[in-house]
Formats: structure tokens, sequence, C-alpha cells
């Protein structure tokens, strides 16, 4: 039985080596892009993508925001609680009714990067693209986030809780 037991310590500890091996060797920096058609017109969509704390309301992955400050045209600064922990965010650019720039503003999390929307009006309502220029400092992190979760999974994950805001 030790013999056994033994055995397979040196199989996950091979595993676990290669795995960081393997992480360490991805890119730290990636790139992710989505879209998704909104049955609401692009002032409306924007609307509810700049009320940040009105988050909580649509997004099931956010159970509180803070806001730290303001700006001109609304939050600049603020804070969300919810399944992905606490992290603290930035707007860095808006241009009403079409592109929106918000980034991590925390660099001591595993990982950071900025998100930018862009909406353009179609025939039925807005389309949503959201590019993701994120980076991933954990090795361990990124390896999960290329080959388990996906890249583009928070991106999907968001339109699709956007897209339930209108059609739920």
């Amino acid at each position: 039985m030790r013999r056994i037991l033994g055995i397979g310590a040196v199989v996950v500890g091979v595993v676990v080596l290669v795995g960081l091996g393997v992480g360490y060797l991805l890119p730290v920096e990636h790139t992710a892009t989505g879209s998704r058609d909104i049955p609401g017109p692009p002032h409306e969509v924007w609307a509810v993508l700049s009320l940040v704390q009105g988050y909580p309301d649509w997004r099931p992955d956010v159970d509180a925001v803070e806001i730290l400050a303001r700006g001109q045209r609304g939050p600049s600064r603020w804070r969300e609680t919810g399944a992905n922990g606490v992290i603290t965010y930035r707007l860095e650019a808006s241009e009403p009714p079409g592109r929106r720039v918000v980034r991590i503003d925390d660099p001591d999390l595993p990982f950071g990067g900025r998100w930018i929307y862009a909406l353009e009006p179609t025939a039925g309502g807005t389309r949503v693209t959201i590019t993701e220029e994120g980076e991933v400092r954990n090795p361990v992190f990124r390896l999960i986030s290329r080959f388990v979760i996906g890249h583009d999974a928070t991106i999907n994950d968001f339109l699709a809780a956007l897209a339930g805001r209108w059609e739920g």
C-alpha cells in the first residue's frame, strides 16, 4: 500500500511540475474578443453599462458596488464585490454612446487588464463588442485561464448577463 501511495505522490508531483512549467511558458498577456446583439438602442445599452452601481441588479456575479471616485461622466473608480472576489476598477475612456474603456485598478491581484466596450447600432438594437486585453501574472492561473476556463469566459458571461437585462 505504501508503494502505491508513493507512486501516486510521484505522479501527482510530476503533473504539478509539468503544469507549472507550461504555465510559465504561456504569455502573461492575452487578447480576447466577444460580441452579442442586444435588443436595445445604443443610448439605453450605454446607460446600463455606465450605471455601475446598478450592476448587482443584472450581473449575477456582482453582489455589491462601491463608488470610490466620480468624474464628469459618472463613476470613474469603483469596487465590485462578488463571485470573483473584490476588484477595483478605473474608467479610462468614455465616449458615449460608442466606446468605453475600463481597467482593473489593483496591481496586487494575480490578474489584470482592460476591457474595451464598443457599441454599434444594428437593425434590431445594439451590437456590443468587448475586447479584453488581459494579463495573468500567476503561472498557475495562466494555465487554468488558457486551458480550463478560457480567456473569453468573462466576456461571454458579461454579454449574456447584459442581454438578459433586456430578454429576461
